[in-house]
């Protein structure tokens, strides 16, 4: 499984210690250093089932500069986005080696990512 992490983020360094608790191998993606290319996050958003609007942090400052809670939603333009501003992705987002995927930001969704890392 991969992790698109952020080590300043609560979230994510629970969803590490969860995992890695319940012994659930991870690689550990620091997106803001290696931001996830557009195939990688079409990827992610297909496997997610959701939009690019939908994960984006639109509490981030670079969300309200940018107008986003009244720019349309049009998913090439919100990628785009994304893929310039990748602190606005939400973490952490996990992803399965079975093609799934989940933002794993409350303790129900880390306990059925380790219940699929399981089998």
């Amino acid at each position: 499984m991969e992790v698109w992490f952020n080590p300043s983020c609560s979230k994510c360094r629970i969803a590490r210690d969860e995992l890695s608790g319940a012994g659930v191998e991870v690689t550990l993606r620091r997106y803001l250093d290696a931001p996830p290319s557009e195939a990688e996050l079409r990827s992610a958003l297909a496997a997610l089932g959701l939009e690019p609007w939908d994960i984006t942090r639109m509490s981030e400052p670079v969300a309200r500069e940018l107008g986003l809670r009244d720019l349309p939603r049009d998913r090439a333009t919100w990628i785009r986005l994304l893929l310039e501003h990748p602190r606005l992705i939400q973490r952490p987002i996990v992803l399965g080696d079975d093609g799934r995927a989940w933002v794993a930001r409350d303790g129900e969704t880390l306990a059925e990512v380790v219940a699929a890392a399981r089998g």
